[in-house]
């Protein structure tokens, strides 16, 4: 990403503080051309660690269906209610030619 392509998002100036060895270690990735500017770098390590968290989020909310009694309850009658249709529907998309 490059400072242009930052140009399509509505942008905000701020002002952070980095630890000593977080703002050398960018200079370093400047400087050795892997990054354009320190402002590309910041954006796109929070993009990636917003998308992180986001996919730890959906991971633990589905990590709590497996404790949710209620709805297991609730999937075992949908799973029980779809069964014979669901055999039908093998049955024909195995049956070659018709």
């Amino acid at each position: 990403m490059s400072l242009s392509m930052l140009d399509k998002y509505d942008t905000v100036r701020t002002t952070i503080t980095l630890p000593t060895r977080l703002l050398q270690k960018s200079q370093e990735l400047i400087d050795s051309g892997q990054v354009p500017n320190r402002n590309v770098l910041m954006v796109t390590a929070l993009e990636q660690f917003i998308a992180r968290l986001e996919r730890e989020e959906i991971d633990r909310q589905f990590a709590a269906l497996a404790e949710d009694t209620e709805y297991q309850s609730w999937q075992t009658n949908i799973a029980e209610s779809f069964s014979e249709s669901d055999w039908e529907a093998l049955g024909e998309a195995e049956t070659p030619g018709e």
